[in-house]
């Protein structure tokens, strides 16, 4: 299995530990860093070239966690950005992703599925926490447009369909494959078949095509 290295920024030294504890007790994961402001975070980084960096939004100063991925994402093309937070507010989850963060989980999530985002992150995935995922659905689905109208979405089979219908609504892989009887590394070809076919480069921009928008 592929060491994942991974960074946590995150203000509060108590949660940091922790997070930093839950990767470096796990097999295929290697914590190479962790910061607790958005400056450390933005020299510090760079150098380090983590696969996966988990960002807390609220970092205690001036600059965000939104800030240090706006700035960070360019400059650390290789690198996938993961929000890691207590917000739950559609502002929040909107201005993240579009400063580059490709995935979005909440602080409460289970230490399994943590570790189990960090790797979809990894392997091309946007993970996001079921109550994310429904925020980002309820928005695409308040734009005008069906899955019918789209003349991309009719190059996708069948099975493609149901696979791009269980991502929007924010299952992983491994659950997406439980779902319909499929192995997860099946699901990641298909998926990938589908960012194609639909030119698009991740989880979001699927689902928005998939809700027409």
């Amino acid at each position: 299995m592929t060491e994942i290295t991974v960074c946590i920024v995150d203000d509060n030294k108590q949660l940091r530990s922790a997070l930093e504890e839950i990767v470096i007790m796990s097999d295929g994961y290697k914590c190479i860093g962790t910061m607790g402001t958005a400056e450390e975070a933005i020299n510090n980084i760079p150098p380090l070239k983590p696969d996966v960096v988990l960002m807390d939004i609220n970092l205690g100063g001036s600059e965000s966690g939104i800030d240090c991925v706006r700035i960070l994402k360019p400059i650390t093309p290789g690198t996938n950005y993961m929000m890691c937070t207590v917000y739950e507010e559609d502002e929040k989850i909107f201005e993240a992703l579009s400063a580059g963060a490709s995935g979005y989980i909440l602080k409460k999530t289970a230490p399994g599925k943590l570790l189990e985002s960090i790797r979809e992150l990894y392997q091309g995935g946007a993970p996001m926490s079921s109550q994310i995922a429904r925020k980002v659905v309820a928005a695409f689905q308040h734009r005008p447009g069906t899955v019918e109208t789209s003349g991309e979405l009719d190059q996708l089979t069948n099975r493609e369909k149901e696979i791009l219908e269980q991502l929007s609504k924010g299952l992983m892989y491994k659950e997406i494959a439980s779902q319909l009887f499929l192995s997860p590394e099946t699901v990641r070809k298909h998926v990938y078949h589908i960012y194609e076919k639909l030119h698009v480069n991740n989880r979001v921009e699927a689902v928005n095509k998939f809700f027409g928008r």
